[in-house]
């Protein structure tokens, strides 16, 4: 069985995604020992990444909105928004090769506005950059697809603020978020036979299906994980929403066109955080997408911390793509449209 997966899979996107509850570890420690400058009092905060960096920022924007006073925006963009000026506004420039285009312009920005500014990459133009106007460079190892480094992206992030002094205490949420992935992997990995396996049967229902991937609250950054993962590993469209927003609109377009909604399937993320009013609008959401005719799943988080929920969820999620990119008979890592975009972009 192992040796059939990996035909499948020769760049071993598998272990890219068995590596996440590692990589998280490691982010952490290395975020509390990297040397990091004095900085004025931060106000607030931008991520400036694209893809793969950027969903760091985002997840780190969504963990920490109700623990940390500090507003934090993910910036996917050139340049920065015309707010983010002066030293108390700290810009992180978050790019996994240090090359993408738009953080490097933003990281220029945000030295002509005088903004604090710290730098996340593996290297590249980024370090080189940061070095030259004596701006802190954290710089990690990893050689996967930006995608697969989600957890460096985080990791570092929520070390740099545990040692700025705007959240305190993450050791151990961090630690079960961890620790309930690893033994999250005995359930999603390879060898696990189908039945055993709920990431490869809830893979085997969305072949062939438009899936949407609904989250409330802090898991809409998580129903956003899922639908690029989907379209990057399994190469299939996707989509996602938040709510309560959802049902402010999109309840209303259960009628139309209606040929489309038995070929649909809505996938709800829920966990114990959840709001109450959340649970029971998820609740009630589900019953109209079944009188819909749409096919529905519920994913349940595991942990107890709301750190330990979201990424069981992104866990979950990763496999999910990985497994219906090999139903669908595509290597999960190459994105070859992506490179002939950029190759475009630059010619």
């Amino acid at each position: 069985m192992a040796d059939t997966f990996n035909e499948k899979d020769p760049k071993n996107m598998a272990g890219y995604i068995h590596a996440l509850p590692d990589d998280l570890e490691n982010a952490w420690r290395q975020g509390l020992e990297f040397d990091l400058p004095r900085f004025p009092a931060i106000n607030k905060i931008v991520i400036s990444g694209m893809g793969g960096s950027a969903i760091g920022g985002d997840l780190f924007g969504s963990y920490l909105s109700e623990l940390m006073p500090v507003p934090v925006a993910s910036w996917r963009n050139y340049g920065l928004p015309a707010w983010a000026n002066g030293d108390d506004c700290l810009v992180v420039c978050s790019s996994h090769s240090g090359n993408t285009e738009e953080t490097l312009d933003a990281f220029q920005t945000a030295l002509e506005r005088g903004c604090s500014i710290a730098a996340i990459s593996t290297g590249g133009k980024l370090q080189q950059l940061a070095r030259e106007a004596g701006i802190a460079h954290w710089q990690f190892d990893h050689d996967g697809q930006p995608r697969t480094a989600v957890a460096w992206s985080f990791g570092l992030l929520l070390a740099l603020v545990e040692r700025l002094d705007l959240v305190a205490n993450q050791d151990l949420p961090l630690e079960e978020a961890v620790s309930v992935m690893r033994a999250a992997y005995n359930r999603f990995e390879p060898r696990i036979a189908l039945m055993q396996n709920p990431a490869r049967r809830l893979a085997g229902q969305l072949i062939n299906r438009n899936v949407v991937i609904f989250g409330a609250g802090a898991l809409e950054v998580v129903a956003r994980r899922w639908k690029a993962q989907i379209g990057e590993n399994a190469k299939a469209w996707a989509s996602f929403e938040g709510i309560p927003e959802m049902n402010h609109n999109t309840l209303a377009a259960l009628l139309h066109p209606e040929s489309l909604f038995e070929k649909t399937s809505a996938v709800f993320l829920r966990a114990a955080m959840d709001h109450p009013r959340n649970h029971k609008r998820i609740d009630l959401s589900i019953r109209f997408f079944l009188q819909a005719g749409v096919a529905v799943d519920e994913i349940w988080a595991t942990g107890e911390s709301r750190l330990a929920q979201m990424w069981s969820l992104l866990q979950f999620g990763d496999y999910v793509s990985y497994y219906l990119a090999l139903d669908y008979g595509v290597d999960p890592t190459p994105v070859d449209i992506l490179t002939v975009l950029k190759q475009e972009l630059t010619g």
